[in-house]
This record gives C-alpha cells, structure tokens and sequence, in this order.
C-alpha cells in the first residue's frame, strides 16, 4: 500500500490525489496524529476532528497565496503535516521542535500566529481588506470553532465584514465544544441548527445528490439548507443577519461533499460561512470518549488512550478543593471561568456548588465585569483565568474591578512559564500589568499550604485581589485543614543571621532557588538571608528597608519578566527610602520566551542559583575587596 503521507512535501501534492487517494490520506494522517503526539503530548482531539476539513482546504485553495487563519490554531498540525513540515512532525512542542500553533516565523504557509480565541476573523477581515486595497485575487480563509463565537471579538468581526469586503470565507468547524462542552445561547443556537429535521434530512441527501449530480448539488443542498435554517431565529439566522450569506450544515469529514463546496464558495463574490459537522477525536475512541482530557494533554499511551498518573495533586487541583472548603463556610463564595472548568480545575468545584459556578464561555472580558457586578451585589466572585488570557481583560480589571474597589479574587493559573505551550501561554507578565493598578493586592505563594492561605486571606480583603501561581505539581506541601489570614504586604524571612551579607528575594516558584543560592553563598563564606515575599504588590516596605540597610548586596528571584516585575519594584522601593544597595535582578528578559521544557529554558535564560550567583559576582567581589581594605 502506498504511503501518501510520506510523499506530500507541499500542498501542491495534495492536488495530483485522486478522492480515494485523499481518503486513504486522511487515514494516515489521523494514524500519524495518534502515534506522534502520543510522544510529545499536544492539542489530539482538535485535530482529529479537522483531518478532511484542512485536506479539502488545501486541495482546493493555494496557499500560501491564499491565506488560511486558524482561530486558537491548536488545531493547525494536519496543516503543518501538508506544509512540509512532516519530516519535523516528531518534533511538535519540543525544544527546538515545530511550535504546537501557527507560528509565521515557523513557514511561509502560516499566514498568522495565534494562541488565543476570537482572533481568526478579525484577522482574516484585516487581511482581506488589504488584499481589496492592493487589488489582489487570493482568497482568505478563516477556520474558527463554533467555540470562537462567545468570544466578543468574533461578533466585532462580525459587525464589519460585510461592510469592509466582498469575498471572505468563514469555516465554521462545529463539533461543540471548545476544551469542556461549549455554554450559552450560542452553542444552543448551533445545536438547533444541527438538529432541525429538514437540515438533517438535506444534510443525510447531500452525499446521494453529489454522487448523482457532481458539483451542482452544491448549490442545491445549500440553497435548501440556508432557507430551512433562516426559519429558525424568524425573518433571517444569524449570519443572514450580518450580511454574510450561510451554507450548509454539512459533513466535515465528507471529503467529496467539502471539495465541491469549497469549490463552489470560491466563486462567491459575497462573504460566506460554511457550516461544517465534525466530530472531535474523530479516529481514536478514547478521544471521543474522554473529549475533555483528549482536547489538550502530555504523552499517552497510542493504542488505549491511557495517562500516567501524576501522583501528586497541581496547584489547579489545590486551588479548587480550597475553594470548594471556602464555598462550604461562605454562601458568597462563587467561581467564574471563561471555558475553562478543565484547565482551572474549577469542574472538581462545581459538582459541590453547581449553582455557584459560572461558566461563560471564552469571554475574559464578560467574565471580570460579570464578577464585577455579582460583587457589588456582596458576592466574592473568584474569577479563574490563566495569566495569559487575563491579559485580554486589562481594561476591565482596571475599570470595573480596582475603579470601584470590588472584591473579586483572580486567580491566575500557569502564572510563569508554561513549557510546551509556548509564548501565546507563558504567563510572564501579569506582575507588571498589575501592579500599577490601585486598589489591587498581589499575591504569589511559595507552595500549595501558601496559595490556601492566600485564598482565604483574598475571600476575608475588602478589594480586589490577584494570586498567580504556577502550572503543575508545587514541592508537595500538605494543605492544612484551615487556612490562616495572612497580613497584607508582610513578607517571611524563612534563612537570616545577624551577620547576613546578602539577601535574596525568591517570589513564589523561585524561592528554592533562592535557598539553594543561599546555601552555595554560604559555602563561599558569606552569610545569606532569604526572604518569601508573598506580596507583589503591596510589597514589604519595612522588610526591604531592613535588609537593604543590613546587606551590602540584594538578590531578587523571579519566574516573571524583569521588566516592570517584583525586582523592580523592589529596586523603586530602595530608591524611594534612599538606600544605595547594588540589587541583581534574576528573570526573563525582555523578548518572548519560546516553548520547551520550564528547568531547560530556565538554565538557558539564566533563572537557577547558579546562573544568579554568577551575575552576583562583581558585587561579592567588591565586598570581599572592601572588607580586605578595612584590615
């Protein structure tokens, strides 16, 4: 048997394939899927569910003339496969390997990168309008899961396409969920749409009628379609209503169907969305029967879909059963996430508190300002979002939330690096994005008992509050049955002696870093004080005045960039009580940070003791010279 796969070096090869050809291709790509990321981890169940849907594309369209915008794009590896990047498929989310999103960087045929939800059609627009302005002839494909569109930014897109440009190609990719099974009126709306007989009839009819009649069924199948789907919000469906002309739904893994299709919207000078049923995990059974965990997850087993267990619980896990406990002794507790129950862990709250919790689809912004106003009414709403995808909530934090002194707890998952992910996920920034906000407290726990304490200490704060904490295991600290309130901006010296040296500031993850430079200090002869800074932001004043007057040298440790993050404040902190102390700022530098494993990127960016106890040097230098001068 021929393998079709292994010869595919551009999409131009795609093209010379018969359709059973195709179809035996589709069969090894999905056996190239399972196998490969069995290895390396990744997104398995999307792109299952996309196989025939990204061929149809490719065999039809040319890129990377024409432009293909995956929303999210975890969903983009049988693109990669098709683009000559096959050869380096093994390498997917490895360090050095293909980045696990579009990436331009990466091949010509990624048109844009993504990470996050909501942005395909804006981008797409945005392209297509360029290419009108130029007077180009390539087409713009958008491929967005019905997921996208709770995401706000998708219906701003909305909003404009049909004023900005005539020819634009929307691909719904409906399989219902997004990582957990998508919420809200919109998901409901798509599954009346998939559930109406007379589209279910057309839809079963489509395959006889193309087998018949070829490409003219086309035409036929998504007329009748369109008229029994606009029967269902009234005088027109949804996109009807944006000026964008619907078709289907239809099979997305019916490779025939979709090539006549894409075929025939080709021709439209009109923008469309096709409407394509397609089924996550589609190949593997513990994909679709495990849809959640088989969205994203680490290696696994290729033939029965099992995990190894991890043994200790994550930070997420901890975060959930602490605020399962406080819901129990507080009615006003509630959790929020914005579709991510799985990833924050809030789905082991919810079957305690179902009517507490509150998933409202990818939509970080609805999701602060809704917190927002359930505080106001005395609720303490403790919003989980990751780092990284609070970004897109800034505007809100600063004006509903901190403007108005609220207090909703934000409790910010994978706050640090976020290994194979890459830089879409890494949460390297939320220090500097928040901590010149008023109002705000800023809190980063040494280990899991810590982010308990921190928890409760938030649910007890009158304001607005912020925890970050990392992705993954912490040291495995046990949680104690009750937490304890901690003073607000009090630091803990965990190492000190009177004849301390220098002192180092090890935030949250890199307080063991912290100890063990400490203990290498030590061997070297100088005394070293450590010191858990628990508060960001309001920092420990009295702490650092005390140790900077001591120490004729300050060490600050940080899984955050260095600029604008817990270093620098401490380095205002000193400026603004006038203390002259040399500070080394141990962090990520100033650019993006690419995927791979978080102790690898640590070593090669310089954020372990060794690496800080190198750049502390000069200054101990000095110090030994400046105690020599005095004898």
């Amino acid at each position: 048997m021929s393998n079709f796969l292994e010869a595919i070096q551009s999409p131009a090869d795609v093209k010379k394939l018969t359709i059973s050809e195709l179809t035996q291709l589709a069969e090894e790509i999905r056996a190239r899927l399972i196998v490969g990321v069995s290895k390396t981890g990744g997104h398995i169940g999307p792109n299952l569910g996309v196989v025939e849907l990204t061929l149809a594309m490719h065999y039809v369209f040319d890129t990377p003339t024409d432009s293909f915008v995956f929303d999210v794009s975890h969903q983009a590896y049988v693109h990669k496969l098709l683009t000559g990047r096959e050869k380096m498929f093994h390498t997917i989310r490895q360090p050095g390997g293909l980045n696990g999103f579009m990436l331009r960087t990466e091949s010509e045929h990624d048109s844009y990168g993504a990470g996050h939800a909501g942005t395909a059609l804006s981008a797409a627009l945005g392209m297509a309008v360029a290419r009108d302005m130029s007077g180009g002839k390539e087409h713009i494909v958008a491929l967005a899961g019905d997921a996208a569109f709770t995401n706000g930014i998708s219906f701003e897109a909305l909003n404009n396409i049909a004023a900005q440009t005539k020819r634009l190609i929307v691909v719904l990719n409906d399989n219902a969920w997004s990582i957990d099974k998508n919420v809200g009126a919109i998901a409901e709306y798509f599954h009346k749409i998939v559930t109406n007989p007379t589209i279910s009839s057309l839809h079963n009819r489509a395959a006889g009628l193309l087998e018949r009649f070829g490409g003219k069924a086309v035409a036929h199948v998504a007329r009748k379609a369109e008229e029994a789907a606009k029967g269902l919000i009234g005088p027109g469906m949804l996109f009807e209503e944006f000026g964008l002309n619907y078709f289907g739904p239809i099979d997305g893994h019916n490779l025939p169907l979709l090539i006549e299709t894409f075929k025939f919207l080709k021709q439209q000078n009109r923008p469309v969305v096709l409407h394509a049923i397609t089924q996550k995990g589609r190949g593997f059974e513990p994909a679709i029967a495990m849809q959640k965990k088989f969205h994203g997850l680490g290696p696994y087993d290729a033939q029965t879909g099992e995990t190894k267990p991890t043994g200790q619980k994550t930070y997420s896990e901890i975060f959930a059963e602490t605020l399962t406990k406080l819901a129990d002794g507080n009615e006003k507790v509630v959790a929020i996430t914005a579709a991510m129950p799985n990833g924050t862990a809030l789905d082991l709250f919810r079957p305690y508190h179902p009517k507490r919790y509150f998933d409202v689809g990818i939509a970080e912004e609805h999701a602060v300002i809704f917190a927002a106003g359930m505080a106001t009414k005395g609720y303490k709403p403790f919003c989980a979002i990751y780092s990284t995808f609070l970004q897109r909530a800034f505007d809100q934090i600063v004006h509903d939330v901190c403007l108005q002194n609220l207090p909703v707890v934000f409790c910010m998952d994978r706050g640090g690096l976020s290994g194979d992910d890459g830089p879409t996920h890494h949460g390297l920034f939320d220090i500097s994005y928040l901590r010149s906000v008023p109002n705000l407290i800023h809190m980063v726990p040494k280990d899991e008992d810590e982010l308990a304490d921190m928890m409760y200490t938030a649910m007890l704060h009158e304001g607005p509050s912020a925890i970050r904490y990392p992705r993954g295991t912490g040291p495995g600290v046990a949680v104690k049955e009750q937490p304890v309130a901690l003073e607000i901006g009090k630091a803990e010296v965990v190492r000190d002696s009177k004849r301390a040296e220098v002192a180092i500031f090890g935030l949250g993850a890199m307080l063991p870093e912290a100890e063990r430079m400490a203990t290498m200090l030590e061997s070297e002869g100088f005394a070293a004080a450590v010191i858990n800074p628990r508060f960001a932001k309001p920092i420990d004043r009295g702490c650092v005045e005390e140790f900077g007057r001591r120490c004729g040298l300050v060490i600050t440790l940080e899984d955050h960039v260095l600029a604008g993050g817990f270093g620098s404040a401490v380095m205002e902190t000193l400026s603004d009580l006038e203390i002259q102390v040399p500070v080394v700022r141990v962090g990520w530098p100033d650019e993006f940070i690419e995927h791979g494993k978080v102790e690898s990127l640590r070593e090669k960016y310089g954020l372990t003791a060794e690496a800080a106890l190198e750049k502390a040097r000069p200054y101990l230098s000095r110090m030994i010279d400046h105690v020599l001068a005095k004898h």
